[in-house]
Parts: C-alpha cells; structure tokens; sequence
C-alpha cells in the first residue's frame, strides 16, 4: 500500500458515471483532481404506455462506448497512465438477459410507475399479523414495485428466457470484464437482498417470497473497493480502454454523491440536488429513518447511507423550464450561457418566503411520508407573484421537504447535523445553495468539484488499487470544500418561522382533500 507521499504524478483512475439524463467519462488523478471529461447526453427513457419509463440496455452501452472512446482520443494523458477503472450508475435500472448476455427486453428504469399485482403471499394469518404490526402497506408496497414481480406476471415468456436478472452496474460490468459479477454499493432495487448484511439474502429470508425467483439468476456480489474484474479484449476494442485495467467496485450514484462529497458520518449530511432530491449520512449502525424501508449499502464497504427522498426533486427546475421558462431557454441560448443563470437572475430580486408562496413538492405519491395519496401544492398566491416566486417557491419547497427529512434522520441517528453538503446540479447555482444555508440554519458547503458521483467512485478505486490505505485518508486526500454559505440571520429567521408554523402543517391539513381527490379522480391510482 503506498500513501499519500508515494503517490507519482503520472496515475489516473478513469470513472465511468451513468446517470439518468447523461453518460460520463472522466479521468481523475488520486488527489481528487478532475483533468478531463466527456459527457453525453441521453435520452433518460421511452414510454410505450403512460407510466412507464424504458430504455434499451444496448443504447447505454454503446453510449458508454462512445463517450469512452471519445475522451481517451481526445485527452494528452496517455493510456498508460490510467492504473484503474470504476463505474457508478442510476439505481434500480433492471435488465434481463439470455446465457449470451442478450437483453431480452428493454430495461425497465427507475422513473418506471407500472405496479405488479399484490400476489398470493403472505397467507391471511401472516397477512393479519403484518397488518396489527402496521407493516402490510410496506409489504404489498415493496411487492407491487418489483420488476420481476411485474415481468413474471405480465411477460412470462421473457421470465422464462432469462438467465440473469441484473441492476444496470450488472449489465454493464458483464460487458466490461465478461463476468457476472457486481458491487454490493449498486444493490438498490427490488431484489431478495438484505440491506442489514449488505448480502444476498438467506433462503429462509420472506424476501425470496416477496420476489420469487431462483438465486441463480442474481450475479455474484463484491464490496466497493474490491476488484470486479479485468476489462476484456473485446471491451477494450468496444470502448477504447485499454484490455488487461482492472475495474474496481463502487457504488450506486446517490452513495458515490456522498462519499466524493466527503460524508463520512453522520454529523454532517448530504443533500443531492439531483434529479431526485435526497439528504442522505453515513453511518456504521443500521438505521431505519422509516420502518421497513432499510439504509441502502454506502460507497464504504459495511457502512450504510440513511436516505430521506424527494422522488421528483430538481426534476421540478426542469418542468419549471420546460412549462414556464421559453423565454429564458431562448435568450440562454443565444447568449451562450444556461437558462438557470438566467432564472438565478430573476429570483434574486424577490425575497425570502417568496412573498407568502409556499409549495410542497409531492409532486409524486410516497409511501409514507407522504403517503400514497400525496400531491403537490402551492399556497399563497396573490396578485404580486410573478413566475420568479414560482420559481423560487419550488426551490424553497424542496428545502423545506429535505429540511423535514433531516429532522427525522436526526432523531432516528440520535446524532445532530452539524454541516450540510450539497451535490447534484443545483448545487452549481448560488440562489439554491443560500436559501438552502438559510433554511437550514446551517453552514452549507459546496464541494470542489461538481462530479462528485464519479469522485467517490475514484475514491473507491484509489484504495482498492492501494492509492491509500484506507476510506478516510482517500476521503482526506480526494475530496475539499469549495465555497461556504452561511446563514443571513433575517432570512434564517423568516423560513424558521414559515417551516414551523406553515410547512410542517400542510401535509396533514391537506391530506383529507388529497384523499378525496385521489376518491374522486383516480389520481394517483390506488395500489
């Protein structure tokens, strides 16, 4: 092991992050340092019936490809500096292939809505005992989602054909190194896994009734750091990397956020301002922030991420863009810069608590927090608001939702959140990373890259090729903060109040009109 005063100048880790809206391929130096990168967007996924959301495993590998071949034809760092390879992905993207490794039908990824049947398990005296211990939503909940629940039901042909049943890191390792083979950190789904051991679950796990299927079709599982394997001739011609580089375990994109973001316990949190929203903290104890709805496996081996969700979260910016914002997307692309600067703009002139507008950001249903029946709302309006209080209502909203989410995550941890971490594209913009301060009453830091996915996957590659002896001399050496907000004492003292005595009163107060809504239209469809 060689730490960091035998580090050369000349190492690079090529972290490949495949997100829900691009593919990237980037090559970062041990000391955390990004030197060049390729980004390719996608298209996130197709819709052949509404509600669902797929897209063809072959369109992400070959996009993989690509952008792969593409950086290292364009970089001056020659090949032979690179000593390792590491992949983070979305999580929970599922695909199903024949003994060739042939997909046998398009992936179905995460944003997917279609529900399987509830099944014939459990029996009515399991099914009694679950309900008295208030655990059979959960269940029937976790059961409806699976995706192989719904293919085994709907499409039994395919089920039938398929020889592994594979997260999207499976798939695209496959095709990397030729084994089947994936990292415990990517294990988020629907799958007879248990979160507590971070392994396969025990046969006489109700897990396996949950999600019947036989163990065989599951690929072999290695903790983040270790190796996957070695990338293949025909991986190398494919991709442009060289044949023979190991490709070193991470984690699922949301637990790579958190380690490139430097979290490593649970005093200081992380928000993604992602596609989804989330404040998430690494602990080494097993935590339930909600009952029945376990930690997920973190980018440190045998540690776990606690994870408060906002399932559309910075989506919101991007409907905001695509309903309301024309006008800015066309000047944007005139002047050469993004349309969210131009929004930034717009909101820096209106104040704290948008002027009375207050949105809850539900604008999809949950399990529990929100439950089932939980909408999106915005209170407050008056002849005042402009599309700018709309704007800086949905990033107040978010804050406030995550804000509640620490909250719980505090009291489940019995640790207070000192310091809060932010990471995803909204954390680019200043306007959402000081509401956020303010809303928080907390310092909140910027970390010093954007790509803080692929950085903790490098993380993960630079102790698994022996960069570093451990996480936390990785995590030292690899990751800093680049820019503080603090609290503005006014602006803190007028969201104190809006939280308190406003936000933390919507749900409930709006849940019986929720209800009845969902009664009255069939919206969101009962499980």
């Amino acid at each position: 092991m060689r730490g960091k005063a035998g580090l050369k100048s000349n190492e690079y880790i090529l972290a490949i992050d495949v997100g829900t809206q691009s593919i990237r391929a980037i090559l970062i130096d041990p000391r955390g340092n990004l030197h060049d990168i390729v980004k390719t967007p996608i298209e996130p996924y197709f819709s052949e019936q509404p509600g669902w959301a797929e897209q063809h495993p072959d369109y992400y590998w070959k996009t993989l490809c690509a952008t792969c071949r593409k950086l290292l034809a364009s970089t001056k760092i020659p090949k032979g500096f690179i000593r390792g390879v590491t992949m983070t992905t979305q999580r929970d993207t599922m695909v199903n292939v024949d003994r060739n490794g042939k997909p046998l039908r398009p992936a179905i990824v995460w944003l997917d809505q279609r529900r399987a049947g509830k099944g014939s398990w459990p029996n009515p005296v399991l099914k009694a005992a679950l309900r008295a211990m208030k655990l059979l939503e959960a269940v029937e909940y976790t059961i409806t989602e699976s995706e192989s629940n719904w293919i085994r039901e709907n499409q039994p042909e395919i089920w039938e054909k398929t020889h592994k049943f594979l997260f999207l890191s499976g798939f695209l390792t496959h095709r990397l190194v030729g084994e089947y083979v994936d990292s415990t950190g990517c294990t988020v789904g629907f799958v007879p896994f248990d979160y507590k051991t971070q392994a396969w679950a025990k046969p006489s796990d109700m897990k396996w009734k949950m999600f019947p299927m036989n163990p065989s079709l599951l690929p072999a599982l290695v903790r983040p750091s270790e190796m996957l394997g070695y990338i293949t001739k025909q991986a190398s011609t494919e991709t442009g990397i060289p044949a023979g580089l190991p490709l070193i375990a991470a984690a699922a994109d949301k637990a790579c956020e958190v380690l490139g973001s430097g979290c490593m316990s649970p005093e200081i949190a992380c928000l993604s301002y992602g596609t989804t929203a989330t404040v998430e903290t690494t602990n080494t104890k097993y935590v339930e922030i909600v009952p029945f709805i376990p930690p997920y496996p973190s980018a440190v081996p045998g540690a776990y991420n606690t994870e408060v969700m906002i399932y559309r979260g910075f989506w919101m910016v991007s409907w905001f863009k695509r309903e309301f914002g024309m006008r800015e997307e066309l000047i944007a692309k005139k002047r050469k810069i993004s349309p969210e600067r131009l929004f930034d703009e717009l909101v820096a002139d209106i104040p704290p608590g948008s002027m009375g507008l207050m949105l809850q950001p539900y604008w999809s249903p949950g399990l529990k927090i929100p439950g089932p029946e939980a909408k999106g709302a915005v209170i407050g309006f008056g002849d005042v608001h402009t599309r700018a209080h709309i704007y800086r209502s949905i990033l107040e909203g978010l804050a406030y939702a995550l804000k509640e989410g620490a909250i719980r995550t505090e009291k489940r941890n019995g640790v207070k959140i000192e310091r809060i971490r932010v990471s995803g594209g909204g954390s680019q913009s200043d306007v959402p990373m000081q509401l956020t301060a303010d809303i928080f009453d907390l310092p909140t830091e910027r970390p010093h890259t954007y790509e803080t996915s692929a950085l903790g996957a490098a993380i993960d590659a630079a102790v698994g090729l022996g960069f570093y002896g451990d996480f936390p001399a990785a995590v030292k050496a690899m990751t800093r903060i680049g820019k503080v907000f603090e609290p503005v004492p006014r602006n803190r003292d007028i969201y104190r109040e809006l939280f308190e005595k406003v936000y933390l009163k919507l749900y409930d107060r709006l849940k019986p009109l929720y209800e009845d809504i969902r009664q009255i239209t069939g919206y969101p469809p009962q499980r």
